[in-house]
């Protein structure tokens, strides 16, 4: 059965004639005509009874009528769906975000449901590992998150932005105003780190694998607000990923001096998996805000 078909059909239902039914959809009447008749020899029964000029409808055609304009209208539906698809003017996306990728994400939330009020966005934070397995299972499109230090076979991660690990502390501290901090200037400090198992700190403890002295640690927070708030209001030194500061008053931003402190902003995705077109709007708009356009990689179609 074509919904070609059931489309003459419901015309000829409605005008109980095929020659005006043809005319009113343009083609042949014959054409018409071998088109209904197929349908009944598909469906193995007569829907019509053809007279001298004009037909009827049996008691299947009349059964069979509201189902087939239910067909047609849900297939008119269904074309309307996929245009709106299209267009961004309904759909789902799902993002998949780290805790120290956040603060440049902001602008482009707001822009993107600004301009597509239709699309349903779900943002989900967690930490990288998470954010992998849940990308794996499908449950979200692609993840925004700093490059991971073990890569996943079926996951290929393109560079965003170009970062690094930062010293960060309030404005008007000791350190303030030095255009690189080394590990000499960190251990007269006390320092409040994320969590091992985060981002910042994972590639942070990469990097102390070349300094042999100890630190003192003194706080280790998963939440970054709260490690910032922290910073804020004592002489305390943190590091994190420069970006993750951007646009927070407050604090500064200085260079670790360490080898092996690149922390470069990627977009996480399934190899050979279907790109969304609401994906695919929202990498193009993050890739044009001012929290990355500077340090922008044209990887991305």
């Amino acid at each position: 059965m074509e919904l070609r078909q059931i489309k003459y059909f419901v015309k000829a239902a409605e005008h109980l004639s095929f020659s005006d039914a043809a005319r009113a959809l343009n083609i042949a009447q014959s054409t018409l005509s071998q088109q209904v008749r197929q349908l009944e020899d598909e469906l193995n029964i007569q829907l019509f009874e053809r007279h001298s000029h004009a037909v009827s409808l049996t008691e299947a055609g009349r059964e069979l009528l509201p189902f087939a304009l239910r067909t047609l209208h849900e297939a008119d539906s269904c074309v309307a769906k996929i245009h709106d698809l299209t267009n961004l003017a309904t759909g789902s996306l799902n993002i998949g975000v780290t805790y120290s990728f956040s603060p440049i994400l902001t602008e482009t939330l707001i822009e993107f449901t600004r301009k597509y009020p239709g699309v349903k966005l779900t943002v989900y934070y967690k930490p990288m590992a998470e954010l992998m397995d849940l990308l794996e299972a499908h449950g979200v499109d692609f993840v925004l998150a700093f490059r991971p230090s073990q890569r996943r076979e079926n996951i290929e991660s393109h560079t965003l932005f170009d970062n690094h690990l930062a010293v960060i502390v309030k404005e008007g501290h000791p350190l303030d105003g030095k255009d690189r901090v080394d590990m000499d200037d960190l251990k007269k400090y006390n320092l409040a780190l994320p969590t091992v198992g985060l981002q910042a700190r994972n590639a942070f403890d990469v990097c102390l694998q070349y300094y042999s002295e100890p630190l003192d640690i003194r706080v280790e927070l998963n939440e970054v607000n709260i490690l910032l708030e922290l910073i804020k209001n004592s002489n305390m030194v943190t590091v994190l990923a420069e970006a993750t500061v951007y646009n927070q008053g407050g604090v500064k931003a200085i260079p670790l001096n360490l080898p092996g402190n690149e922390m470069d902003g990627c977009v996480h995705m399934l190899k050979n998996s279907y790109r969304k077109r609401s994906a695919i709007e929202f990498i193009r708009m993050l890739r044009d805000s001012n929290a990355v356009r500077a340090r922008v990689h044209n990887w991305f179609m």
